[in-house]
C-alpha cells in the first residue's frame, strides 16, 4: 500500500480535460492507496462554499466514493483555494489539515504543506497573503452576493498573472534559509509542497546530514503525485 500525495491541479470548468485527468486518477491509481493528500490550489479559485459549481459537485462525489471505501483523503489550502470549510470538505468526505502538517509515515518524518510561505523572498505577495487571510476580510467577502465575489475572484486572478509576468522566477521560488528553517522545526527528513510549479526532488544538507525537499508540478498537460511506501518515495508523471 502507498500513500499519495498531489497538488496544483487548478481544476476548473475551463480546463475539461484536467477534471477528466484528475477522475481518471482517482479511479485508476487513488483507489488502490492506503491515503492521499491534496495540497492546495486544488481549485482554480473558490469563492465559498455555497458555490453550487457542477464541478465542485462532480469532484466532491469523485473524492466521496473514494473516502467511502476506506480511503481517507486530507486537504491543506493553497493560495488559489483558502476558502474551502468544512461544508465542502464533509461533501466530499475529506478532512482539512492545519497548513503545516508532520506526517511519520513508513519510518519517515515528512513535513508537508502548500509550499507559498517559503517564497518569503515575494514581499508583495507576502502582504497580499497576510490580507486575504485574516478573518474578518473572508468573513465580509463571503457576505458579498455570489456573482459579485466571481467578479473579485476573477479581477484578482487577473492581477496575479500580470504581477507574476513581471517577477523574476527566483523571486517567485522558495527561500533556501526557509525551507531548512520549516524542517528543523519540525525535525523532518523531508518536506513535500507544491506551489512553484517546478517538479523536483532536491536534497538538502542539514548539520551536514541528507533531507530531501519534494515538488510537485502542476496538472497542465500530464499529472504528477509523489508516492509514498515502504520502498521509498517517488515522484511519478502521467498523462491525462
Amino acid at each position: 500500500m502507498s500513500t499519495y500525495i498531489i497538488a496544483d491541479l487548478h481544476l476548473s470548468e475551463d480546463e475539461p480535460a484536467i477534471t477528466a485527468g484528475f477522475i481518471h486518477f482517482i479511479q485508476q491509481q487513488a483507489i488502490h492507496a492506503e491515503r492521499l493528500y491534496i495540497l492546495g490550489d486544488f481549485f482554480n479559485y473558490w469563492i465559498g462554499d455555497d458555490d453550487d459549481n457542477p464541478l465542485h459537485l462532480q469532484v466532491a462525489q469523485a473524492l466521496k466514493q473514494l473516502t467511502e471505501r476506506g480511503i481517507p483523503c486530507y486537504f491543506i489550502h493553497g493560495n488559489r483555494d483558502f476558502l474551502i470549510g468544512q461544508r465542502y470538505a464533509k461533501q466530499c468526505g475529506m478532512t482539512i489539515l492545519p497548513q503545516e502538517t508532520l506526517l511519520e509515515l513508513y519510518g519517515k518524518r515528512i513535513l508537508i504543506l502548500h509550499g507559498d510561505t517559503l517564497c518569503i523572498d515575494d514581499a508583495a505577495y507576502q502582504n497580499y497573503r497576510k490580507k486575504v487571510h485574516t478573518p474578518w476580510i473572508q468573513k465580509l467577502f463571503l457576505t458579498l452576493p455570489l456573482f459579485i465575489r466571481r467578479r473579485i475572484a476573477q479581477k484578482m486572478r487577473s492581477d496575479s498573472q500580470h504581477a507574476s509576468s513581471m517577477k523574476s522566477e527566483s523571486i517567485m521560488d522558495v527561500n533556501p534559509q526557509a525551507v531548512i528553517t520549516e524542517m528543523q522545526k519540525y525535525h523532518a527528513d523531508w518536506m513535500i509542497h507544491g506551489h512553484t510549479h517546478r517538479p523536483a526532488i532536491h536534497e538538502i544538507a542539514i548539520n551536514d546530514k541528507p533531507h530531501y525537499r519534494g515538488v510537485l508540478g502542476a496538472w497542465h498537460q500530464e499529472g504528477s503525485a509523489f508516492v509514498i511506501n515502504e520502498q521509498g518515495i517517488e515522484l511519478i508523471f502521467f498523462p491525462f
